[in-house]
């Protein structure tokens, strides 16, 4: 009777440690997963706002016009990805919005595109240093989110 009454409690025990360490183990899966989901989302609307304002701005000096463009987006979407980014993909994200506020100086704070575009080719050059900066970004985000070392040779969209 008391080796049956140990077996069943040991028995009981065991799956009681297997329900919480398996409880413990999908919750912590789950944590990765929703983190990684956040980042994901914080990183696309980042590039897209990128990929926008330079396509509005390239349109503005091609057709001699003017523009608008919502940079509270832009400033929330840098915030939100440094916030769920890995330390390595934040600094590149403050490297990226450094290029990008560079970029800005050069074709849209000091050129107005109604009176002084630039040129095709001068466009082009200016927004160099903004799309190896966003190439350098794009990769690390890949190396944080898959492991993939290699990357990718340019950049993406703008």
């Amino acid at each position: 009777m008391l080796d049956a009454l140990v077996t069943t409690a040991a028995g009981a025990l065991s799956a009681t440690v297997g329900v919480v360490a398996g409880g413990l183990v999908t919750r912590r899966a789950q944590d990765r997963q929703w983190s990684r989901d956040q980042q994901l989302a914080a990183y696309r609307e980042l590039l897209a706002h990128y990929a926008k304002f330079t396509m509005e701005l390239r349109r503005a000096h091609g057709d001699r016009r003017g523009w608008d463009y919502d940079w509270g987006g832009w400033s929330a979407a840098l915030v939100h990805a440094g916030l769920v980014a890995p330390a390595e993909v934040a600094a590149e994200i403050d490297r990226f919005g450094n290029a990008v506020d560079t970029f800005l100086d050069q074709v849209a704070r000091t050129r107005d595109p109604s009176t002084a575009p630039l040129r095709p080719d001068e466009f082009e050059q200016a927004r160099q240093p903004t799309s190896r900066a966003q190439v350098q970004l794009v990769n690390a985000i890949r190396r944080s989110l898959s492991g993939d070392r290699r990357g990718i040779p340019v950049s993406i969209g703008g």
